[in-house]
């Protein structure tokens, strides 16, 4: 055979590969076009038309008297949603979506009142979410509260007072009672502290304010307190002649505690007066303490007193935290938009902001924005959740009174917990309030700082308040190595640093993700004391110190190895359930930021809270019952290092797709060079591959879709190589151009496309 025939034989057979090849992608590409394009044909009948989708209603209330949006609407509005694509993408609820519609009444009773009007009257409405203002849900209630009752509509509401629709079975609230958890709470604060001379001060009108004093009275007692002032008041301030009568009241009763009804800002103006005449006793305030100026916070001679719920200080919401920590951070920056009709603008009052700020998600501002959208989207996934068991076909009215019934039973208080995606909810019986015991959170004089008080107390299985401690703990972390992805362990060397009124030590404490040797069954780590806490030379008297070293869990997400960061934490709670505890942390900015990682770099740390469920069902009785408690987490972000992985394998891969992209200009004639270039380039990368430690990963990782990329644009490179050389293609001027430019300018355009990619995804 000659040298021309055996060439022309090669050119048959890449003829026969291109042809099989080219007829194949036509074959799928007819097959997906098809199937994109081809609808049933009676699709479009009225008989297989799909349902209407059910409705659930949120009740928003915008601000535009503000410099900047406080990212409440946008919150609720965005994480609604995703909760609402979430169902509808898993096939909806009773074979039919969700659609959520939304009212906002712009912070008016009248517009509060027509939009629950204009819910109500939507036949396909399941349910409402939302009114938090006790004023306006106060005018919702005396316009509509038969209405409401009459209706059966599961009405998902945050009205703190209960009293409002105690008469209506079919509304609930995410806020706690006054009468239930606020009060009661507060009361026992007052004894166990042993105030005996108490003041309160509130506003007359003001519905909050009221029940929160009328409700002191009715548990402490008719004489509980020594003065008892009801003023007027403005949105802003107080009125100036209730200041000054005030004043001289409590000038001459001398109060041992303070308990202003009226939130903070507006007392501000009676706290300089009473500071003037030198009454100056302990502050509770139904607001919170950082709504007050630092100049009286900071100079005040006795602490002040809150309550708190959805943030601690110094402490995050840990299941947000995760959740946020896994996306852009401007994808939960809610807070700080400039509303640019605000009057203050106009005025001179209102101050820009600095340009260019990074977006900061875990802001404080921006935190109380997410808390607040995810409780509606709680609730839209709770009410998804109630009508899963109805049954199918039900009518709406049906839907609606198991929606109630299931609320009613199943996440009762004591009984079942909801467990969204947020936080967990419960509700008592039968004010179907949340059940959200709160925390005392203290400013001490002088510190400057808010923090848990030394007391805090927990709801029992009885109903009644059980005082437990606070924890003043800190966990230094020393060293962290020996990080095994696949195994989901690291090693880890640290200081705890702790003190409580009862001398509690870390005997009481349960490290939760300490690893478990199979073996033993007992926790891989060791515990030194270096401090027990008595009179000392070198350590803080009362302060007990150890060391601890020993091997814990962590669960990794992969997908953007290796240009990942992860999350190392330390949990911890308590051993025993009859002895809780609440840890209170240091501010971060205090904590030591120095920790020896080897092959990580650490980006943040913060300490995270957890409320926690452990749900019990008595086989004798079958009653259900859950018993609640809180865990901690101190957790360091860190980001992994690149430097041996960039070396070993982002670089010879580059140079691999480098020798393959220029065998292209290799002529046609050394058609075997390029191909055996091409496909050794191939094999290269395979055996590169293979040569990686394996991680045990449930996604396909960062590192993985390089490799698929790289594998595919060597592949295309043979696949451009072999119609080349095909005859008709070699005959076809246009072509074998736009095989050259797809080779040329395609594959360089395509990589530049994947090198951004994953930059976009990679933590850089």
């Amino acid at each position: 055979m000659t040298h021309k025939d055996l060439r022309n034989t090669r050119c048959r057979a890449a003829n026969a590969v291109t042809t099989a090849v080219i007829k194949a992608f036509g074959a799928v590409v007819f097959i997906l076009l098809a199937s994109l394009n081809t609808r049933p044909a009676t699709a479009n009948t009225p008989a297989e038309a799909a349902p209407p989708p059910f409705t659930v209603a949120l009740f928003l209330s915008s601000r535009r008297d503000l410099c900047f949006d406080q990212g409440d609407v946008a919150a609720i509005t965005q994480l609604s949603e995703r909760v609402r694509d979430d169902i509808n993408r898993q096939g909806g609820v009773l074979g039919r979506k969700i659609q959520l519609k939304l009212y906002d009444d712009q912070s008016d009773a009248t517009k509060a009142v027509a939009n629950v009007r204009a819910a109500m009257a939507d036949p396909l409405l399941v349910s409402m979410v939302g009114l938090s203002n006790s004023a306006r849900a106060k005018a919702v209630f005396d316009t509509l509260g038969k209405d409401i009752r009459d209706s059966a509509i599961p009405f998902l509401s945050n009205i703190s007072v209960a009293a409002m629709f105690k008469d209506a079975p079919n509304v609930f609230s995410t806020q706690v009672s006054q009468d239930e958890e606020r009060v009661p709470v507060l009361a026992e604060f007052i004894r166990s502290m042993g105030f005996e001379r108490v003041a309160f001060i509130g506003v007359n009108d003001a519905v909050q304010s009221n029940a929160m004093a009328d409700g002191l009275k009715k548990i402490l007692g008719a004489g509980a307190f020594v003065a008892d002032h009801r003023v007027k008041a403005t949105e802003r301030s107080l009125d100036k002649a209730d200041i000054d009568r005030v004043t001289a009241d409590l000038a001459s009763k001398s109060p041992d505690l303070l308990v202003l009804g009226t939130g903070g800002t507006r007392a501000v103006d009676l706290l300089k007066a009473l500071a003037a005449a030198g009454v100056k006793p302990a502050l509770f305030v139904s607001g919170r303490i950082d709504a007050l100026p630092p100049e009286i916070t900071n100079k005040y001679p006795n602490p002040i007193y809150q309550l708190g719920w959805n943030r601690l200080p110094e402490a995050d919401n840990d299941r947000l935290r995760r959740l946020i920590s896994r996306d852009p951070p401007e994808a939960w920056q809610f807070e700080g938009k400039k509303i640019a009709d605000a009057p203050g603008w106009a005025k001179g009052e209102c101050k820009a902001r600095p340009e260019g700020t990074p977006p900061d998600p875990f802001e404080s501002a921006n935190q109380r924005a997410v808390g607040v959208g995810a409780q509606f989207a709680d609730m839209v996934a709770l009410t998804a959740t109630a009508m899963r068991s109805a049954t199918p076909g039900s009518g709406i009215p049906a839907i609606r009174r198991h929606i109630v019934d299931t609320i009613s039973t199943n996440f009762a208080a004591g009984r079942g917990v909801f467990k969204s995606g947020f936080d967990p909810w419960s509700f008592h019986v039968p004010s179907r309030t949340a059940v959200r015991t709160p925390f005392i959170v203290i400013q001490p004089q002088g510190l400057g700082r808010t923090q848990l008080a030394p007391i805090q107390f927990v709801r029992q299985k009885d109903g009644t308040l059980r005082q437990i401690e606070t924890l003043y703990l800190d966990i230094d972390l020393i060293r962290s190595n020996r990080v095994e992805d696949s195994e989901k362990t690291f090693f880890a060397e640290l200081y705890v640093s702790m003190r409580s009124a009862s001398g509690a030590s870390i005997d009481q404490l349960e490290f939760t993700n300490a690893f478990l040797d199979p073996r033993t069954n007992g926790r891989q780590i060791t515990i030194e004391t270096l401090h027990g806490g008595g009179p000392s030379t070198s350590y803080p008297e009362g302060m007990k110190i150890y060391k601890v070293t020993g091997r814990f869990n962590f669960e990794p997400e992969l997908s953007r190895f290796p240009f990942d960061t992860q999350r190392f934490a330390i949990e911890i709670q308590p051993k025993r359930a009859d002895r809780p505890f609440v840890v209170q942390p240091p501010p971060v900015s205090l904590r030591d930021a120095t920790v020896n990682a080897d092959g990580w770099s650490q980006k943040s740390q913060y300490v995270g809270y957890g409320e926690d469920f452990v749900p019990l069902l008595d086989a004798y009785t079958h009653e259900p019952s859950v018993v609640p408690f809180y865990k901690a987490s101190f957790v360091w972000m860190m980001k992994r290092q690149t430097t041996d992985y960039m070396f070993r394998v982002v670089i010879p891969l580059a140079f691999i797709l480098v020798v393959a992209y220029f065998s292209y200009f290799i002529s046609t004639a050394h058609f075997e060079a390029i191909v055996t270039i091409q496909v050794t380039a191939l094999l290269s990368a395979v055996a590169l591959y293979l040569s990686l430690p394996k991680l045990d990963a449930d996604d396909a990782t960062l590192s993985d879709r390089m490799f698929v990329f790289n594998y595919m644009m060597i592949s295309l490179m043979i696949f451009i190589s072999v119609l080349r050389v095909n005859g008709r293609i070699k005959s076809s001027g246009v072509a074998k151009g736009i095989l050259a430019v797809l080779h040329v300018v395609g594959a360089p355009v395509m990589v530049a496309a994947m090198i951004l990619y994953v930059r976009s995804l990679a933590d850089l």
